[in-house]
């Protein structure tokens, strides 16, 4: 059996896995550990382990890897991953970005491997895309992308069939460029930039941006709040010219969508998304489609397995 490890800004979730299946067993999850020392996410993922290594009656010594996903961005320390992750790491923007920790970097792949032999830790959109390109909505695509918007906004990017890495696993940190036609101060992403696409619309910064939750602005749109509406649609034209500069960029195939804001208001975002990057340039976005992830919401979970497969 192998673990199967999905590290978010908001939860962390471990599964089990028997090699050559996909069914996931076991799956712990907690809130994502913020407090104590910095290596405070790898101590949670090995407790998480050990619970469900006891669920199934295993012991840890006896699974065969661990396949980590991960929120970057990440720097190498003597060859192991650490995370700079901004919605976690709070020494990154410092206090006013309200986490309570003062990490630069979080330890993760090094704990790690004082316990299993073989670790393999990815980005979590490039995990996602993995799994989504084996068994979602890209199969059979070799020009595509995967983008989450969730507590947190990010992408796996694949061009002539391959996944791309950059030097430090960094590649697809989309979520971090500017769309934006001002500084937009209100907007502080968790990296320390003010008005980049994270800090504009991901989950966490619609709530400090407009004093409620996404799950509630958007209930707000579907009861027909006129301010509410004005809000998303600001929204979506952000992510939209996210998703046109990725295809333009990359001249893509297919982008398949998933992410907890998102997922729970596709029928909603999706049209309106497609909107965004019909038109423009046809040449390159002809014929390209916007799709919802093949596997659902479960594609996080599945991130973790796609490396370890």
């Amino acid at each position: 059996m192998k673990a199967c490890v999905d590290i978010g800004g908001t939860k962390v979730a471990v599964s089990l896995a028997e090699t050559g299946s996909r069914e996931l067993l076991h799956r712990h999850t907690e809130p994502t550990a913020k407090e104590g020392a910095n290596d405070a996410v790898a101590q949670q993922v090995l407790r998480l382990i050990d619970a469900a290594c006891a669920a199934q009656g295993v012991r840890r010594e006896s699974l065969t890897g661990v396949g980590v996903a991960a929120p970057g961005p990440f720097v190498l320390n003597g060859g192991c991953v650490e995370l700079t992750t901004p919605n976690i790491c709070g020494g990154m923007a410092g206090v006013s970005r309200g986490l309570p920790n003062d990490w630069v970097t979080a330890a993760l792949e090094a704990p790690l491997r004082q316990h299993f032999r073989q670790v393999r830790v990815a980005n979590d959109a490039v995990a996602a895309l993995e799994a989504e390109r084996r068994w979602g909505a890209l199969q059979g695509l070799d020009h595509c992308a995967y983008v989450t918007w969730s507590t947190g906004v990010g992408v796996g990017l694949c061009v002539d069939g391959h996944a791309l890495a950059g030097k430090n696993g960094n590649a697809g940190h989309a979520g971090h460029s500017f769309v934006a036609d001002d500084d937009n101060h209100d907007a502080l992403c968790g990296c320390g930039n003010r008005g980049d696409v994270e800090g504009l619309i991901a989950g966490n910064s619609i709530e400090r941006r407009f004093g409620r939750t996404a799950a509630q602005l958007f209930a707000a749109v579907s009861q027909g709040d006129k301010a509410a509406l004005d809000i998303a649609e600001g929204l979506v034209r952000v992510m939209g010219r996210l998703l046109y500069n990725l295809i333009a960029t990359l001249d893509l195939q297919c982008v398949s969508l998933g992410g907890s804001v998102f997922w729970h208001n596709r029928d909603w975002l999706l049209p309106r998304l497609q909107a965004q990057v019909n038109g423009k340039l046809p040449a390159i976005t002809s014929g390209v489609q916007l799709v919802a992830a093949g596997l659902g919401d479960k594609v996080g979970d599945y991130g973790p397995l796609a490396l370890m497969d």
